[in-house]
């Protein structure tokens, strides 16, 4: 890589994560990106997390939920918005 390529915080990691998992970065951006993640085992396995995350929920059907477990994540998602 580079010596221009500009260093991420795992902070701005985590910011641009979803754009990254999209292909929605700027070239160099994604470069700081998979700079970052290179040399960094926590965010590596974030975003390993970010990644099985997704395909795990992709898989998820509205009569996968039981009722309890619909109101636990209404209630969450409303707890979580009214910060």
């Amino acid at each position: 890589m580079s010596a221009s390529i500009e260093q991420l915080s795992c902070q701005e990691l985590v910011e641009l994560v979803t754009d990254y998992l999209e292909g929605a970065l700027p070239e160099a951006e994604q470069n700081s990106f998979l700079h970052h993640i290179e040399g960094c085992t926590g965010c590596r396995e974030y975003v390993r997390q970010m990644r099985e995350t997704i395909a795990l929920t992709g898989r998820l059907t509205p009569a996968d939920l039981s009722p309890e477990a619909e109101a636990a994540l209404l209630a969450a998602f409303r707890d979580w918005k009214s910060r």
